[in-house]
């Protein structure tokens, strides 16, 4: 059984691969969902559990557009137009990782005050939140497709599985 991409780019180059690419993101975005939590039950947003959920947020924001353009430019288009893909579990994991990028840049953006100006702290933590549990959701979805044989969605490994 062959791994998908986002498997394999986590296993390869230990530990670093895995700290670039999981632990420095997932980290920060947990940073972000725990302190969200403590400061709409508070309602608390001069704190400095606000001060360090608004560092976090910015700072994964940041870093996972790194990630993502370096991923684009020496994965995906590489993969795409090389005709490199390994089955539909390989390009749902990478498309939802890179998905990712939607919620923390905008968070991001949130944080840096380019959204959402109009609102008043809790309606920009109120969306703040919702663009936690998407991002949430994006990272669950490309780690399940991660795990997965990357061919097992494909017609021919379904025919093929059928016939023994």
């Amino acid at each position: 059984m062959t791994m998908t991409h986002y498997m394999e780019l986590l296993a390869v180059n230990q530990p670093w691969n895995l700290l670039i690419f999981m632990a420095v993101p997932v980290i920060l975005a947990e940073t972000v969902a725990i302190s969200e939590l403590y400061l709409l039950y508070s309602r608390n947003y001069d704190s400095p559990v606000r001060l360090v959920n608004r560092w976090a947020g910015v700072t994964v924001g940041v870093y996972f557009t790194g990630v993502f353009a370096y991923l684009l430019q020496n994965a995906v288009i590489p993969l795409t137009t090389g005709g490199g893909w390994r089955g539909p579990a390989d390009v749902l994991a990478v498309g939802f990782y890179l998905a990712g990028i939607v919620p923390l840049g905008g968070i991001a953006l949130l944080d840096l005050g380019f959204v959402a100006r109009g609102r008043g702290e809790h309606g920009r933590m109120a969306i703040h939140a919702a663009l936690v549990g998407l991002f949430l959701i994006v990272a669950h979805v490309a780690m399940i497709f991660g795990m997965l044989d990357p061919t097992l969605l494909s017609g021919a490994a379904a025919a093929t599985a059928h016939m023994h």
